[in-house]
């Protein structure tokens, strides 16, 4: 069975990608911290990896041509906060890291939380589940 889970993105400027994840409060993995060809972003308390590759290297690996994110998204990375006030925050934090917010902080059902697209248009999700409030099956 898989140990570990790492996530590929590619991303125009690594060091301009690298600031912003850090401006979000997420942390750098040391083993690539020097590195122009890869950055290692730690997304959360269970240390979830997501690697950001120049888009030539990303190409390679895959072997495919990468979509234009302004029309279109394959994935939406979504990841959980604490709060409300945190949902707020990382928002607020993702557009002054130069980000732009796809969808402003809102509540739906049982979950408040706010789309963000980063600097390469990858979009996130930042979500607060209120497990009292979830409708029982």
């Amino acid at each position: 069975m898989a140990r570990d889970l790492w996530i590929n993105l590619p991303v125009k400027d690594i060091e301009k990608s690298k600031v912003f994840f850090v401006k979000l409060g997420f942390t750098l993995n040391q083993r690539q911290a020097g590195s122009d060809e890869s950055a290692g972003i730690i997304v959360g308390d269970k240390q979830m990896m997501v690697m950001l590759f120049p888009e030539s290297t990303f190409k390679t690996f895959t072997g495919a041509e990468i979509p234009d994110s302004k029309f279109g998204s394959e994935v939406l990375l979504s990841f959980g906060a604490e709060s409300r006030e945190e949902v707020d925050e990382l928002a607020k934090r993702a557009v002054e890291a130069g980000g732009t917010l796809v969808s402003k902080p809102q509540e739906r059902d049982w979950m408040y939380g706010a789309s963000f697209a980063d600097l390469d248009g990858h979009r996130w999700n930042v979500l607060y589940m209120d497990m009292s409030r979830m409708p029982k099956q």
